[in-house]
């Protein structure tokens, strides 16, 4: 047990060591510890108590060994020790007197406690070691970006939060400088800033920003790179040369993955020299890969095999250079199963492999729609208004783009609009098989406004208006200022009454779809040349369908010829041979009533010069009476010898 003059002596030695030779903070505590145990309180001094970094004296304290007495006398006599701070991650230096002494005896310091217990302690002690070095790194990396870039402290402060892996790059790689004979002596501050200006990351940004760049990509351009941050200088230099807008730059480089940045110019150049030998045209390659830019990071073979899918299936180098355009992500958003398996669900309508190839070459946007979520559903809608698989055979192939558009936000509330007019289903279905770009039209815009314009002002009644839609669907993807209005006008013009035009567009819903120059010559034949009345064309409005050199004109010369006359009906509406049985039966009747005409006039000289007179069929008795007295009061003289001749 120690006295009080060596209790005092040792506490005065104590105190001389920490004014010239600081200890780690679990060093001297060790120590206080050593000296604690020989102290004795029978000797009437009491030590002054300890106020902050001691073990609680609730806790049992265990005696450290002689070798742990000795290794923490070992680690304070050294003359050369690493800098150390609270929190720090301790890092063993050559001026140690034992590379092994020179980590503090934690484990001594709670041989109370289980294993387990002793791991978490060291792991979180790590973990917070760690936080505070990362937030130190964080915010030197900030003061850079305010005085080298110039940037608010707002932004800053925005763009560091966002770029948590580059922090701890530069964390690792300032605490592997260390290393280094010219950094063994420097701060850790000191190296981070080294760092940070070798990367070259201030000018980087800057120039990100410069290229509208926002603060979240550019954290994760520089996330994506692992430190290689030249290869985003080298990648954007070559995408500018393959005619990538600039605006696209950082969308590009962010959607092509993250092997982009580890891909060399070659490789990249072979890329796109195949796609040129493949029909995409050089100036095309800077929106193919702003729109697909996973196509950079394909291999050579699997690129290969992409086009080759399409290619078996008879495109052509231009079918496939234009589809490439219209829709980059058919080439290389998709795997080659789904591909597949789209391209045999649309052989299920009957469409043979060229057939599909040639469907993909107009609409490749169909390799985009999912075969669950938007065919099957439209299938099973289309199937319910009575259209079989022909007629959704007939839809694929005129409008494939109605098995991309979204069922119910399009397709379900056109048809309810047309039910609530009074349509039923299976002429609903029929309208889509004979005019599929319907499905495609806005109900709001275009088909709404046109049904509303034909109520109100063509004349067309509500109850009419259900047959004119289904008889002609047509009709609602025309322009109402362009077409229906200027057709309108003109009808009118030729005073034709708004309920007589509203019946006209009943009976042949397609008269206002002509244009005006198809309409004018066909209306001035029919009054100037035929000589008709405005009634004809009212009552028959299908004359305009008609072709004016093609059939109009030769039928009414050869009515013209026969001295016979038809209405425009009778005239136009059958076909040619139709219309000669017709003309051959009323020039047969018209032949028959010439001739008896001629007898009973014949009939009628012969009996007036004999002094008999037999009276018309429309005269009356009277009239005949009448007329055979006056024609006897002449002399028998006046009857010539040749008509007597004649008749004998």
């Amino acid at each position: 047990m120690l006295s009080s003059a060596n209790f005092h002596s040792s506490l005065a030695s104590f105190h001389l060591f920490f004014r010239h030779q600081p200890l780690h903070s679990s060093s001297a505590l060790c120590f206080c510890s050593a000296l604690n145990d020989d102290y004795d309180p029978s000797d009437g001094l009491q030590p002054h108590p300890r106020k902050h970094n001691y073990k609680p004296t609730s806790l049992p304290q265990t005696p450290l060994s002689p070798e742990d007495k000795v290794r923490i006398l070992e680690l304070s006599l050294v003359t050369k020790r690493t800098p150390q701070f609270p929190g720090s991650i301790f890092v063993q230096s050559p001026g140690d007197a034992d590379v092994a002494s020179s980590l503090p005896p934690l484990n001594t310091l709670f041989r109370d406690k289980p294993d387990l217990a002793e791991d978490d302690v060291d792991e979180d002690m790590l973990m917070r070691a760690i936080e505070i070095r990362r937030n130190v790194t964080a915010e030197i990396f900030k003061q850079a970006l305010m005085k080298k870039g110039k940037f608010g402290i707002r932004y800053a402060t925005n763009l560091v939060t966002s770029l948590a892996e580059f922090i701890d790059y530069v964390m690792i790689e300032a605490a592997d400088m260390k290393r280094l004979p010219e950094f063994s002596h420097t701060s850790f501050n000191l190296r981070a800033k080294t760092v940070i200006q070798e990367s070259e990351v201030v000018q980087l940004i800057r120039w990100l920003k410069h290229n509208s760049q926002s603060y979240i990509r550019i954290g994760k351009l520089i996330s994506m790179t692992k430190g290689n941050l030249k290869s985003i200088r080298l990648l954007a230099d070559w995408l500018n040369r393959v005619r990538v807008k600039g605006e696209f730059l950082g969308s590009v480089m962010l959607r092509a993955g993250d092997n982009v940045f580890e891909r060399s110019q070659e490789e990249l150049d072979e890329i796109v020299e195949y796609l040129e030998s493949k029909g995409v045209r050089s100036e095309w390659m800077g929106y193919v890969i702003s729109r697909c830019p996973g196509l950079l990071c394909c291999s050579m073979e699997e690129l290969r095999t992409r086009v080759a899918f399409y290619v078996d299936m008879g495109m052509n180098d231009h079918d496939f250079g234009t589809m490439v355009f219209d829709c980059p992500k058919a080439l290389g958003f998709l795997t080659l199963e789904e591909m597949t398996q789209k391209v045999n669900y649309l052989k299920e309508f009957g469409l043979n492999n060229e057939e599909v190839g040639k469907l993909l070459a107009f609409k490749p946007e169909l390799m985009c729609c999912s075969i669950e979520e938007r065919w099957k559903p439209l299938v099973k809608y289309l199937y319910y208004l009575g259209i079989s698989r022909m007629g959704m055979r007939k839809i694929l192939v005129v409008k494939p783009m109605v098995f991309c558009i979204d069922l119910e936000s399009n397709i379900v509330q056109k048809v309810r609009f047309f039910q609530d007019l009074g349509i039923r289903d299976e002429a609903i279905g029929k309208m889509l098989v004979k005019f599929p770009p319907l499905l495609t039209y806005s109900l709001l815009k275009k088909i709404r406004p046109v049904v509303i314009f034909l109520m109100t002002k063509a004349g067309v009644t509500q109850r009419d208006i259900t047959k004119v839609i289904a008889l002609s669907p047509e009709l609602l993807g025309c322009s109402i200022s362009k077409k229906l209005e200027v057709n309108m006008k003109y009808f009118l013009s030729l005073g034709i009454s708004i309920r007589q035009l509203g019946a006209m567009i009943a009976d042949f819903p397609m008269l206002l779809r002509y244009n005006i120059d198809v309409l004018r010559p066909k209306y001035q034949c029919l009054r100037r040349t035929m000589v008709r009345p405005l009634l004809d064309v009212i009552e028959f409005p299908r004359f305009f369908s008609y072709s004016l050199e093609g059939r109009i004109i030769p039928r009414h010369k050869i009515l013209v010829e026969n001295r016979i006359n038809f209405k425009l009906h009778h005239m136009l509406a059958s076909t040619d041979e139709e219309f000669r049985r017709k003309v051959e039966a009323a020039v047969d009747r018209r032949v028959r009533f010439e001739s008896s005409v001629k007898a009973r006039a014949f009939s009628v000289s012969l009996l007036s010069k004999g002094g008999e007179v037999v009276p018309p069929d429309s005269e009356s008795p009277d009239c005949s009476i009448i007329k055979t007295e006056s024609s006897c009061s002449g002399s028998e003289a006046s009857i010539s010898p040749s008509l007597t001749e004649s008749t004998i």
